[in-house]
């Protein structure tokens, strides 16, 4: 009898239910359960990984196994760590994360000895765009693993057949190398047996396995879902415990999607907030505007409606409360769109179209030369630049020099920013920067 029946319960099948038993099981509980089908249920998502999860550790003999005799705590095979953080882990890093109602009973350092190990975790980073991070996206793929074979059940050989002691290590599992150190001397360390690969025994050509060949684990073909949920963030983690390869004697590492957020051309993100720039035309800064602004990550048009008598000036921001990202795990809730403003002055061929002294009448007077006058006054050619390229020479300068003055080069007149060549280097050799 299964020390836990946690997962069994998850699925709702008996602890000595068959793999197709299991496999029908989940088959339901995720078409029931999956996030698709439920989009005002905050939580179909944490329920479907959850079965996922459950359903990848029973489905496997393994895995399967460990967990019948120690539980979660012995399929998590992590040293130090709460097994509650296992299913955790599907939902990112970070504090605040949900409780899945499971008893993992005691904490670390319960157990005398350690928990096992487990098989190496498979990092996968999977790009997704900002639409994705706001509407939420389910994701089926195709992967490929290494599974225990199901021949030889995992020991490699050819029916009874035993493994002899290794010959080049003596079954020692390690090797003497010389390396030379310098021309007069030599010295000696310990490496792993490249003959047995460090366990001590090798199999025969003529014992091994027919299916596997000797190596205990064959590539299996398996497929997947992953959900990405409504706020998630850039570099967050799913993790799909027990999904990765296999080996004999400890269980399967974890497959853990890493979302990497491209860049959007029309939205920035920070946090729950949105930025956005659009563009109005002169006379929308002057008299006014009602139109649709925006087209948001949901296909949704925004219109926005400027209060009569407000002139808007050059990078003018407004916020849209309530139009920025979901709120991770609380996708009701979102947080705001900012919108900064830049007002496009009329071309050339528009001013040629329209009475300029008539115009001139209308605008506000132009400025007059400085006052007081300064003493001597040189004319200077008006020529045009694009000050992307000053920027781009090599001047020892900030990237906001051209906006904020020559204090920025210098460090805004903090004396900590110089190094004078003749302060003490307290001992340390030349640091070397990069140009």
């Amino acid at each position: 009898m299964p020390v836990d029946t946690e997962l069994y319960d998850l699925l709702g099948v008996s602890p000595d239910a068959s793999e197709a038993e299991i496999k029908k099981a989940y088959r339901k509980k995720a078409k029931e359960h999956h996030p698709d089908k439920n989009i005002n249920d905050p939580q179909a998502a944490q329920k479907f990984q959850e079965m996922a999860s459950a359903y990848e550790i029973l489905s496997e003999p393994n895995s399967r196994e460990a967990y019948d005799r120690g539980g979660l705590d012995g399929v998590s095979g992590r040293d130090g760590v709460d097994p509650s953080e296992f299913f955790a882990q599907f939902f990112g890093a970070g504090s605040g994360g949900p409780s899945f109602g499971f008893d993992f009973g005691p904490g670390p350092g319960a157990y005398p000895g350690g928990r096992r190990g487990k098989g190496q975790d498979s990092i996968i980073q999977y790009d997704v765009t900002l639409e994705d991070l706001y509407n939420g996206k389910s994701v089926k793929m195709n992967m490929e693993k290494e599974v225990i074979c199901g021949l030889c059940k995992g020991s490699g050989a050819r029916g009874n057949a035993k493994p002899k002691v290794c010959a080049t290590c003596d079954g020692k599992k390690w090797t003497f190398v010389q390396t030379q150190i310098s021309h007069s001397q030599i010295g000696t360390s310990r490496r792993t047996c490249h003959d047995c690969d460090g366990t001590g025994e090798k199999l025969r050509e003529k014992d091994r396995c027919k299916k596997c060949k000797g190596e205990k684990v064959v590539h299996d073909k398996t497929r997947q879902e992953i959900f990405i949920e409504k706020g998630m963030s850039d570099q967050q983690r799913i993790v799909l415990a027990g999904a990765g390869d296999q080996e004999p004697g400890v269980p399967a590492g974890d497959v853990v999607f890493v979302l990497k957020s491209t860049p959007h051309t029309s939205f920035e993100r920070s946090g729950n907030q949105l930025i956005t720039h659009v563009k109005i035309t002169l006379s929308e800064a002057l008299l006014g505007f009602s139109r649709i602004l925006i087209t948001h990550l949901d296909g949704r048009g925004i219109r926005v409606s400027s209060p009569p008598g407000k002139i808007i000036q050059p990078d003018d921001a407004i916020v849209l409360r309530g139009e920025g990202m979901p709120v991770y795990k609380s996708p009701d809730q979102k947080g705001d769109l900012y919108v900064v403003f830049a007002v496009e002055m009329p071309d050339p061929q528009w001013l040629k179209t329209v009475d300029q002294h008539a115009l001139a009448s209308l605008l506000p007077p132009k400025k007059k030369d400085i006052d007081p006058r300064p003493d001597v006054v040189d004319e200077a050619e008006f020529e045009e630049t694009n000050i992307a390229d000053v920027r781009a020479r090599s001047f020892p300068a900030s990237p906001n020099f051209f906006d904020q003055g020559f204090a920025s080069q210098f460090g805004d007149g903090d004396d900590d920013g110089w190094e004078d060549d003749d302060d003490d280097d307290d001992g340390m050799g030349p640091e070397c920067r990069p140009q």
